[in-house]
């Protein structure tokens, strides 16, 4: 048991919640949505305690039911409680960063004990979210189980693409450990002249674009992008400063989020809450950004990175 793991079972508990309130409600298809929602509960709650083979049965069961549609449900409790106190409530929404940076900074500096090895941005953030929490409470005077329900609203509205960017970045780490940037570098090295700075810089920072559009995740294109191209050759062999290349590829990275549906939580969910008859509109909106942008990464890259 480690300082996180009541932050999970946290979570399962939420998600129990979100599948207790499916179950008895009046939404198509509810044995469907509590099965989704109850076996993230299971995953979240007992996932430390169960085989890993049950725990990967348990994901592969997740991904099915989203796989064959997970159907969306709204209540109408967000819609009635959304009108108290709305323009002050945007203080406890800014609390909630402000005060994760704040105890990110300063809590490896209490050099605590019992926070030894734990994600640190993890905690703070939790205590951040239940700082803001009461503040949001005492604004909108509401009960602590209507924020819980409308929120859980607000999950289900969202749905599966909701735990797609966690899914991604664990993908990342998957191909990180089997060896794909390995391979990638033997492929590229063949193709191109990497030793040519020119041409390294623009393989990793399309690269991380293009491979973002196809994961949806700039995480989980980061450690392929970086150990395929970056450490062996802008790294290795052209002597790049690893802190602003690894910044500015992940800001690469991030153009290619602009521009994939494959990144459904930014691109799809806000269509889906906007009701926008245009499912692409969202990304359309963003190509005179992301483009641009992916170009003055790249002369940034040659900028910065380089002594």
């Amino acid at each position: 048991m480690t300082v996180l793991t009541p932050i999970y079972w946290l979570i399962g508990a939420y998600f129990a919640r979100i599948a207790w309130r499916a179950w008895f409600g009046d939404a198509p298809r509810r044995r469907t949505r509590t099965a989704f929602y109850a076996t993230l509960a299971v995953l979240f709650a007992l996932g430390d305690l169960l085989p890993v083979q049950w725990a990967g049965v348990l994901v592969l069961l997740v991904a099915g039911i989203a796989g064959f549609g997970l159907p969306e449900s709204t209540h109408s409790q967000v819609a009635a409680t959304a009108d108290h106190g709305t323009r002050n409530l945007l203080w406890p929404i800014l609390l909630i960063p402000v005060l994760t940076v704040g105890l990110t900074l300063l809590i490896p500096k209490l050099q605590l004990s019992w926070l030894s090895g734990a994600n640190v941005a993890v905690v703070a953030l939790v205590v951040a979210c239940g700082t803001a929490l009461p503040l949001a409470l005492a604004i909108t005077r509401e009960k602590a189980i209507q924020a819980i329900d409308a929120g859980g609203d607000l999950f289900e509205a969202i749905g599966w693409a909701a735990m797609l960017p966690l899914l991604l970045a664990v993908l990342g780490s998957v191909f990180a450990a089997a060896g794909v940037g390995d391979a990638l570098a033997n492929v590229l090295d063949i193709w191109l002249p990497l030793d040519v700075r020119w041409v390294a810089i623009i393989a990793y920072g399309l690269g991380m674009a293009l491979l973002t559009m196809l994961m949806g995740n700039a995480f989980a294109a980061f450690p392929v992008i970086a150990g395929g191209i970056g450490l062996p050759f802008l790294i290795n062999v052209h002597g790049a400063d690893p802190a602003p290349l690894a910044a500015i590829g992940m800001l690469c990275g991030y153009c290619g989020t602009l521009l994939t549906p494959m990144a459904a939580n930014f691109n799809l969910v806000p269509v889906a809450l906007l009701d926008l008859k245009d499912r692409y509109a969202v990304i359309r909106a963003q190509v005179p950004t992301a483009l641009p942008l992916l170009g003055c990464n790249l002369i940034l890259i040659g900028v910065l990175c380089f002594r």
